[in-house]
């Protein structure tokens, strides 16, 4: 496995999870004008697919769902299988080389 791999997960992981960030405080703000909100699902689904910094971002920068135990454990539990992946993609690069 190549060393781009490994900056193609960050970038990737970065990416999403700016956009998780930024789906948790739209859903916030919803929140706070009583207006169309985004579904839990949606949001946990956006945690799950590497977007796990920005949902945690969203927790405690925000202060969104953060009542909500189950928005804690699949952020958390979804930020170390990332953090995982990559070191297991970093393992792997530094085998081949």
């Amino acid at each position: 496995m190549k060393p781009v791999f490994i900056y193609i997960y960050v970038v990737v992981w970065i990416f999403i999870s700016l956009i998780t960030y930024v789906a948790y405080l739209m859903d916030k703000e919803r929140a706070k004008k009583g207006t169309w909100r985004i579904k839990e699902k949606h949001l946990l689904l956006l945690t799950v697919f590497m977007g796990s910094i920005g949902g945690l971002m969203g927790l405690y920068v925000v202060r969104h769902k953060t009542k909500h135990w189950y928005f804690v454990v699949i952020n958390w539990l979804s930020f170390f299988l990332h953090l995982y992946l990559l070191y297991f993609i970093y393992s792997q690069v530094g085998i081949a080389n």
